[in-house]
């Protein structure tokens, strides 16, 4: 050995360092041999340096790296050929390969180097390679894993391993990633990013999925590091429609006879796959989106049909109840999917029928029989739908008087006072799942009678199940009817009074509790007290002789509070509680250590404390706590009713979001259909105008080669219709003149009378002003009407002369001849002209009628200023007449008083003398400014 590693060190020739590490892969290729053994460890020490010194040197010569990359593979490889394990080994040879390890990897760039021959594609480098790389994971995981992690590209190097077209590498790529994997959450996740779902699942349906060999458990195992406990990986598996591919892998035939030992291998791993990504352990989130992808891809309905399929191994049938249990666990749209599941028989059973069939017979399997109650625990979690279906069918209404077919409540009872204390535990458990947080149907469950035996009154299923206990059966049964009654009793104030109203019940358990018995009988003590604790603390005090204050005082005489208190511990601090505690699935070693369920420790757990103060408590606390447990069942109760209420407005909301969504869809069909209408609509129209084109085009080329006369399409008629127009205009342009020249005269007649009004009293001058304006600005209108006129009268004189045109025009073209042909683009310019002109008319003759309706109005509002204006002058003139009589009293008395004053000699002048004088002033001032 020595002077073969001299030769690697020295020789220059490469021929000679090639031969060199031949041969000392040669002395450590069947170590496992005692003869060998020695040779392991001598070349080990020697050699490794100067194999790794070749690694990193000799690159060039693939073949000298592959013989180095083996030698070390078997200095380091803990791993044995079959025909190799014929020989026991000493101990120490597995801590060897260890110890060699340590060595290599305590230098990082070693794994490094590996990393980079990897990468090689020749075969007699990549294989060797591959397997030192997952012998050096297998020898030291963590360190190797964290050298890989912190390598550049490191991870995503090893994932081109499982595109290699040689099958060889291939599968050896898998289990590297394998060993590569374990137990690393960041190495998952890179090489789930890397495609390997992807890839992995190709390669399983490569293999032919079930049917294929041990390729496809390396690939589900690889697939479980990859999943399991790993929620990012999970989604990304859900979100990437992976779990649709899962369903071919369920797809079992009619003839399920002779399954080899590699498919059922298989199709364990799948089922257990598929239970890694529906776990209680994992977020509910997670779980529930995963369960419904299950549904809807059609995987559930897959597990059903090899659940109920003949001739499935037992272990396999074990798994898939396992798994359908979990797929359904507290989701309602699989629950209700499950339930409606028939067996294949005649007459079809429900599958819960037929699984519970299984479960209450003592000739099946333990595991079959955990996984049958499994099931049904996962069945009613979180169902109260399910729940109400399965204690129905113990009701007095719903059984079937016939007896032709057996129901779940009916398997249940039979299980529970069977003579077989697993089918005993079993039932009382599977019932008390029934019951779990439905208070409702606890109370409906107290109406159950059973008939114990002929002539014999029945008995309440309550008291049947305090008949057994007292009866001193084994204490599996007692402890599955504790657990029963318990959960039972919890939260339902009337089951306690019933079960009080038993007077044997109290002193049975006080003398239970009370007693010393052995280890075994401590469970079923503890069981004891925490049931009476339940009836103490759920006690609503309607029964005078077992009212809280009375049971709390036989506690304190016949048990004491400290002895109770520590039997109720017996419970919690038993080691079967601890397990059962663990998680929600039955396991059990054997049929003995079938003590505990799990969702019952969470009702110990919740009670145990709760209980321990209440039996502590004064009178007077116990009333307060009344009172306080009082307003919280109202607020419990309000908060129910409101959450109905709230649920009912979601229906309705979900109920009317669809059906605007399906009003939504009509109405865009609708849209569609209209707009495809209106499109062929258009369509229709163009081809019926260019049709009419056509038409037109043709009709005028035979028009003008026929007798009838025709220019352009134009015919004689038309040239009579437009010369009736013109007739029809001139005519109302006559009526129209005649109307204004009554409306002129009428105003005229009006401006008279104002004018004459005009020089009665000053009062009425406004009014008159007013009236003048009104009249100047009718005035004005018509002469603005006249010029309107005058420029109508002038076009329809120009109108007359080209109508004259016209006829001249359509005379020639009566004349058949070669002047209608010239002059025919002339005549239908003229006539479009024509028509636009009495277009223009038409609209001046609508302005007319508006002016003329607004003169009328103008008219109407004069001809009520001229009465209201008449009015006023008749009053004014009767008040001169008054004032010129007053007029004339007064100069009758003035002459009066004068003649008396000139009889009296006082000198009076005459109105005429004082006139004149006054006349006379006037001229002198006159005169005086004229001189100023």
């Amino acid at each position: 050995i020595q002077k073969l590693c001299d030769r690697v060190a020295s020789s220059t020739l490469l021929d000679d360092r090639r031969d060199a590490v031949r041969a000392l892969k040669s002395l450590v290729k069947y170590w496992v041999f005692p003869s060998k053994q020695k040779y392991r460890l001598e070349v080990g020490i020697q050699a490794m340096q100067h194999l790794i010194h070749v690694l990193q040197t000799d690159r060039s010569d693939s073949e000298i790296i592959g013989y180095a990359l083996d030698t070390l593979y078997n200095i380091i490889s803990n791993d044995l050929e079959e025909e190799e394990q014929e020989e026991n080994l000493p101990k120490q040879v597995d801590d060897l390969g260890s110890q060699f390890t340590e060595i290599f990897i305590k230098q990082q760039e070693n794994v490094t180097l590996l990393l980079t021959l990897v990468e090689e594609f020749d075969f007699h480098v990549r294989w060797p390679g591959v397997k030192l790389l997952t012998s050096l994971l297998k020898q030291q995981g963590p360190q190797v894993q964290q050298i890989i992690l912190v390598s550049p590209m490191g991870v995503s190097r090893l994932m081109d391993l499982l595109a290699d077209s040689r099958e060889v590498i291939r599968n050896d790529g898998v289990l590297l990633l394998q060993q590569l994997t374990k137990s690393n959450a960041a190495i998952q996740k890179i090489v789930a990013f890397e495609n390997a779902f992807e890839r992995l699942l190709d390669i399983i349906t490569e293999e032919g999925n079930s049917d294929g060999g041990i390729v496809v458990e390396d690939c589900l195992l690889l697939l479980q590091n990859l999943l399991k406990n790993n929620n990012s990986n999970q989604n990304f598996f859900k979100e990437g429609s992976y779990i649709q591919r899962m369903k071919p892998w369920f797809e079992v035939g009619d003839d399920n006879c002779g399954w080899s030992a590699q498919k059922v291998t298989n199709l364990h791993l799948m089922l257990q796959l598929v239970r890694v990504l529906v776990s209680p352990t994992n977020p509910p989130g997670a779980t529930s989106s995963c369960q419904k992808a299950m549904f809807h891809c059609g995987l559930l309905q897959q597990l059903c049909t090899i659940l109920m399929a003949t001739g499935v191994p037992a272990d396999i049938l074990t798994e898939t109840i396992n798994t359908v249990s979990e797929v359904i666990r507290g989701c309602q749209m699989n629950q209700d999917y499950f339930a409606s599941v028939n067996a294949p028989s005649n007459p079809p059973r429900p599958a819960i029928v037929v699984l519970l069939m299984s479960m209450v017979n003592e000739r099946q399997p333990f595991v079959l029989r955990c996984a049958v109650l499994y099931c049904f625990q996962c069945f009613l979690y979180k169902n109260q739908k399910g729940q109400g279906e399965i204690v129905s069918t113990l009701l007095p209404s719903t059984i079937d008087a016939t007896g032709n077919s057996v129901s779940a409540g009916q398997l249940l009872c039979g299980g529970l006072f069977s003579t077989d204390s697993l089918s005993n535990w079993c039932a009382a458990v599977a019932l008390a799942h029934a019951l779990q947080e439905n208070a409702t149907l606890k109370e409906q469950l107290l109406r159950v009678q059973l008939a114990t035996s002929i002539g014999n009154p029945p008995v309440s299923l309550l008291q049947q199940c305090t008949n057994i206990l007292s009866q001193g059966s084994k204490v599996q049964t007692r402890v599955g009817l504790l657990m029963l009654l318990c959960t039972w009793l919890s939260n339902c104030s009337i089951a306690v009074t019933h079960f009080l109203h038993n007077p044997a019940n109290i002193p049975f358990l006080t003398g239970q509790i009370a007693e010393n018995l052995g280890e075994e009988e401590q469970l079923v003590q503890g069981l004891c007290a925490l049931l009476l604790g339940i009836s103490i603390y759920y006690n609503d005090n309607s029964l005078e002789n077992y009212r809280k204050e009375k049971l709390k005082q036989l506690i304190e005489k016949r048990i004491g509070r400290e002895n109770f208190i520590e039997k109720l511990g017996f419970i919690s601090k038993h080691e079967l509680y601890s397990k059962a505690a663990q998680k929600p699935q039955p396991s059990f070693s054997s049929p003995d250590h079938m003590m505990f369920d799990h969702e019952f420790t969470k009702l110990v757990k919740e009670l145990e404390g709760v209980i321990s103060k209440a039996i502590y408590k004064s009178s007077e606390e116990d009333k307060k706590e009344e009172e306080v447990k009082k307003t919280l069942e109202q607020h419990d109760n309000i908060v129910t009713h409101y959450k109905k209420v709230i649920r009912e407005q979601d229906q309705e909301l979900e109920e009317l979001k669809q059906r605007i969504n399906t009003l939504t869809s009509q109405n865009d069909q609708l849209q569609a259909t209209v707009t495809q209408q209106v499109s062929q609509i258009q369509q229709h129209k163009d081809q019926y105008n260019l049709l009419k084109v056509q038409l037109g085009k043709d009709t005028q080329h035979h028009n003008l080669h026929s007798e009838g006369p025709q220019v352009n399409g134009i015919q004689t008629e038309e040239v009579s219709k437009l010369r009736e127009e013109v007739e029809e205009w001139k005519n109302k342009h006559q009526v129209l003149q005649g109307q204004l020249r009554e409306k002129d005269s009428l105003i005229e007649t009006l401006k008279s009378s104002h004018v004459e009004l005009g020089t009665t009293e000053q009062s009425s001058q406004t009014s008159r002003s007013g009236g003048l304006e009104l009249s100047a600005e009718l005035h004005k209108e018509l002469e603005m009407l006249r010029s309107q006129i005058q420029l109508q009268s002038a076009e329809i004189s120009k109108l007359q002369v080209e109508n004259q045109k016209l006829q001249a025009t359509t005379d020639a073209v009566l004349d058949p001849g070669a002047a209608a042909a010239a002059n025919s683009s002339e005549l239908e310019q003229e006539i479009q002209d024509l028509k636009r002109e009495i277009q223009a008319l038409s609209e001046e003759k609508e302005a007319l009628k508006q002016h003329l309706d607004s003169s009328s109005s103008t008219v109407a509002i004069l001809q009520d200023e001229k009465s209201k204006l008449q009015q006023e002058v008749a009053e004014s003139k009767k008040e001169q007449d008054d004032l010129l009589v007053l007029l004339a009293d007064q100069d009758q008395k003035l002459s009066a008083l004068k003649i008396k004053l000139k009889d009296l000699g006082v000198p009076v002048e005459d109105e005429d003398d004082i006139e004149s004088g006054d006349q006379g002033d006037d001229d002198e001032d006159g005169d005086e400014e004229e001189q100023d």
